[in-house]
């Protein structure tokens, strides 16, 4: 891929499909060059078609839940000599059924070092990058189940949570220093997501879904306007969000459980 950078530059994790995807071609459309990541060689397919739309693009394979992987970001970053003018934090992965008995740990702790390590890692390498020049903006993606307990996929809700809680705190910290952060909230989101989290039965999982074009839409330009965050999708999403903000936790979970669990799409 083109290396000779001369366009705004975005980093995007998580970019050979869904949201990270479609965010990826949002910065390429608005006049970013890309440097782009992801587990498998399918980050390379895609970055041709970001460079369709004009944008020059790096790619790294990079397994994100790992220390190396992020590390193996973060040196290409550097390598590249240009500031970050703007990244998205976006790589993630969801694991549903009984906590109990149906989920494996060895998942939910790949889980929490993908969607929560990695992601204060990154945070860590690159935010002190944008406070000493004074600029940068930083996108998280977080989820409208960071608003509520999840039942059958309560280590993925309890991780975006926790992306949603540092995205707010760390934009306080920020607030002087010409770095804006950004948390996007999608709902359920027409995705490989509820596939690879084994939750094809769920009525979550079966029922229509937001189209992921317009959640990175939406989650773009609130980036570029600055909001502190944006529940992005349909307006069956936002409304979602915004009872799940009225309601007590109680009530929500009972709401998250009709939608999640094992079975509810059948």
């Amino acid at each position: 891929m083109n290396s000779s950078f001369t366009r705004p530059l975005a980093v995007v994790t998580g970019a050979s499909n869904g949201i990270g995807y479609e965010l990826a071609r949002q910065f390429a459309q608005h006049g970013f060059d890309l440097l782009v990541t992801a587990t498998g060689s399918s980050i390379n397919d895609a970055a041709q078609a970001f460079e369709q739309l004009g944008a020059k693009v790096q790619t790294v394979e990079a397994d994100l839940a790992t220390y190396d992987g992020v590390e193996k970001l973060y040196d290409q970053i550097k390598a590249i000599g240009q500031p970050v003018e703007a990244i998205a934090i976006n790589a993630g992965v969801g694991v549903g059924g009984n906590f109990t008995h149906e989920t494996d740990l060895k998942d939910e702790l790949n889980l929490i070092n993908l969607n929560v390590v990695s992601t204060v890692h990154l945070a860590k390498r690159v935010v002190k990058d944008m406070v000493e020049r004074g600029y940068g903006r930083i996108l998280f993606t977080s989820s409208i189940a960071a608003l509520m307990p999840g039942p059958f996929e309560a280590v993925y809700a309890a991780s975006k949570s926790f992306i949603q809680s540092f995205s707010e705190a760390l934009r306080n910290e920020l607030k002087d220093k010409g770095v804006t952060v950004t948390a996007l909230l999608p709902g359920p989101t027409d995705t490989n997501f509820f596939h690879r989290a084994e939750m094809d039965d769920t009525k979550a999982g079966s029922s229509k879904k937001d189209d992921p074009a317009e959640v990175a839409k939406q989650g773009f330009e609130a980036l570029m306007a600055g909001k502190d965050s944006v529940i992005a999708g349909s307006l069956m999403t936002k409304i979602q969000g915004a009872v799940a903000n009225i309601l007590p936790d109680t009530a929500n979970a009972e709401q998250h459980r009709k939608l999640t669990e094992p079975g509810s799409g059948k």
